[in-house]
């Protein structure tokens, strides 16, 4: 299945200036901040990743699972189902943690 178009097309919409390199990855698209995942597009979900001491925190959010392609999820990587991100409110919400977090790891 390929992934939501018009999720990154508003995801990259929302970022305008914001420096980010776009990368296939998860089958979707991953965008990317100094070579750091800040967000991304699998299907019809948003990826983000987020500050693992807000982990517990975000996952309480409805439509949030934890993001797991491999039997063992990561702790900060989460996935906001279509329903978490149907309004421009909710995804700028969303891009915001994710790009505040990839802000504070080391360029790759």
């Amino acid at each position: 299945m390929a992934y939501d178009l018009k999720l990154a097309d508003r995801i990259r919409s929302e970022l305008g200036e914001v420096p980010i390199v776009e990368k296939k990855m998860f089958g979707g698209v991953g965008f990317l901040l100094n070579g750091n995942l800040a967000c991304g597009v699998t299907k019809n979900d948003l990826i983000v990743r987020v500050d693992p001491e807000k982990h517990i925190a975000h996952l309480k959010k409805p439509h949030v699972r934890p993001f797991d392609m491999t039997g063992r999820p990561m702790k900060g990587w989460l996935v906001v189902e279509a329903e978490g991100v149907k309004t421009d409110k909710q995804l700028s919400w969303w891009l915001k943690e994710g790009v505040e977090f990839a802000s504070t790891l080391p360029e790759k």
